[in-house]
């Protein structure tokens, strides 16, 4: 063991910083405000306080709102489907393999623009009814996962 190596014991060492404890602290004196001004004193402003001017987060616009509630949904057409082989099964993480979607987000749902014609075994998140009669109608298997 060499001195470079010792390290404080797992839990012995506080990591709550004491400002304003003299020169030796490293953070005396002026305790990280430095010299005079209004930010130096006791009351300074909150953040964002542009001295009375009319602030950026209240100059802004502000127009309808976003739902938490809301899922992104990745649409696909039914043709797009031709791709895969003859008696494939049709996955999230196939159609990412295949480079026909990149970001699956919320979910993916398949439309039902186009012409399929091959059978197929089609498992996602959701389907139009024309795109899961399409792929019926072929033999194949529309299952919402």
């Amino acid at each position: 063991m060499n001195l470079s190596e010792l390290r404080p014991a797992d839990g012995s060492k506080q990591d709550r910083f004491r400002k304003g404890r003299g020169h030796g602290s490293g953070n005396g004196k002026t305790a990280g405000k430095g010299h005079k001004g209004q930010k130096a004193r006791s009351g300074a402003p909150r953040i964002g306080f542009e001295g009375g001017q009319m602030p950026l987060y209240r100059r802004i616009p502000k127009r309808g709102f976003t739902n938490r509630n809301s899922k992104e949904i990745v649409a696909i057409n039914v043709d797009v489907l031709n791709r895969f082989d003859d008696g494939a099964t049709v996955t999230v993480d196939s159609l990412i393999e295949t480079g026909i979607i990149k970001n699956p987000k919320d979910g993916v749902k398949i439309l039902g623009n186009g012409e399929l014609t091959k059978k197929l075994d089609v498992k996602v998140n959701a389907f139009s009814k024309s795109a899961a009669e399409k792929i019926q109608a072929l033999g194949g298997n529309a299952e919402v996962i």
